[in-house]
């Protein structure tokens, strides 16, 4: 498949929430929905937490999460821990980091509970619409797969990359470590992550499974370096969400939550942190292990294609680009520097690995850069023969002299 293949697959693959606020007063059927939905989705709390942040982390009892309000996880049984770990080839030992999440230092959820970020009423505000919260949609010039035919896509307009591609071919998991940044975000319907993507399947049955760091203001209300996970089984038609604004992903750990944020982040020419990021296949589940914690995993019974293993996996960097004022967005990808800066100026994956068949963790031969435009972000392959292994450095400053 060609580059404007790749690119067009990636804005599929990657279509957002357009979050922006009604516009008009809440009709009292519309403001009883929204009471309705922050019930269903706040559940009983045995605890909660005020975070440094902002958040309130609710400790919800393990068997009342959200999860399972999923018509297709009624009769589910937990999975307390995965059957087993997937084994490395590699002989490099990663470097134990420990970077724990805000919310952390005020407190801890007590045995058999999980904590869930609780969703406050101006979340809901903050989306396009109150049957859509928490689901990507589309946003001009991006189409969905599905759709009877495609635009002509301006790449200036919408989302922009700078991702290695795999090849073509069977995996059930991947592996790596994700350096930390907190990038600007120009304008709170923009956005800017660092994630993999889990892919399987096309249009209306594209199945994907997706992880990482964002700064996502039209989200969650503030710039914060949040970790998200996100899925669909449908081209993001009906089904998937991201973090638990839907039933779906079950939380496991009572230390680290999708959604919860860090504050430990990178330096320019300073200290760098990165986040070890493990996800797998194990039996019909999809575990997230980040650094030694397992955090949860995604219920098989949520997919149709991907059961049977993806056949691509993507990693590095995304923004939205909303040309405000008719120029292109000053929001950073990564740190907000080119590739070419390198080591503790720009920002990088290392330590690339995907899992086989044999549930073994093996270097990815043959990743290929995927760039929506150089001159506004770029990436760059990293040295081989490393003890970081299959690496790349990626990121820009968006708007410059030749990004306009």
């Amino acid at each position: 498949m060609g580059m404007a293949g790749y690119t067009v697959a990636l804005m599929m693959i990657g279509v957002i929430i357009s979050p922006c606020l009604y516009g008009k007063e809440f009709s009292d059927h519309q403001e009883i929905e929204v009471e309705r939905l922050l019930k269903r989705l706040n559940k009983h709390a045995l605890l909660s937490i005020k975070s440094e942040d902002g958040d309130i982390i609710d400790c919800v009892p393990l068997h009342s999460q959200p999860a399972f309000d999923h018509p297709l996880l009624k009769n589910h049984t937990i999975q307390m821990r995965p059957t087993f770990i997937p084994e490395s080839t590699s002989t490099y030992t990663e470097k134990k980091i420990n970077v724990t999440q805000a919310w952390n230092k005020n407190g801890r959820c007590p045995e058999n509970t999980v904590p869930i970020r609780r969703i406050k009423r101006e979340d809901i505000l903050r989306s396009k619409s109150i049957e859509n919260f928490g689901k990507k949609m589309t946003t001009p010039g991006i189409v969905l797969y599905g759709s009877s035919s495609f635009l002509e896509d301006d790449p200036s307009i919408g989302h922009e990359y700078a991702v290695m591609n795999s090849e073509d071919g069977k995996y059930f998991g991947t592996q790596f470590s994700v350096n930390i940044w907190k990038p600007v975000v120009q304008v709170p319907g923009e956005f800017s992550v660092a994630q993999t993507w889990l892919v399987s399947g096309d249009r209306a049955h594209l199945n994907t499974i997706q992880a990482g760091l964002q700064v996502y203001p039209g989200k969650y209300g503030d710039n914060n370096v949040r970790l998200f996970v996100y899925w669909t089984a449908d081209g993001y038609h009906n089904t998937g969400c991201y973090n638990t604004d839907c039933s779906g992903f079950v939380q496991r750990s009572s230390l680290i939550t999708v959604g919860g944020s860090y504050t430990t982040v990178s330096e320019y020419n300073g200290n760098q942190y990165v986040l070890p990021m493990l996800i797998w296949k194990d039996g019909g589940n999809w575990w997230l292990r980040i650094g030694e914690e397992l955090v949860g995993y995604w219920p098989g019974q949520l997919f149709n294609s991907i059961g049977s293993g993806a056949t691509r996996v993507l990693w590095g960097g995304q923004i939205v680009n909303l040309k405000t004022g008719g120029q292109h967005t000053t929001t950073d990808m990564g740190s907000g520097h080119f590739a070419g800066e390198g080591f503790t100026k720009a920002s990088y994956f290392r330590s690339l690995m995907t899992v086989d068949g044999t549930n073994t963790l093996r270097e990815p031969q043959g990743v290929y850069p995927t760039v929506t435009n150089y001159n506004c972000y770029n990436i760059k392959a990293g040295q081989a023969g490393t003890t970081w292994g299959v690496n790349f450095y990626y990121g820009g400053p968006g708007r410059n002299a030749k990004c306009p």
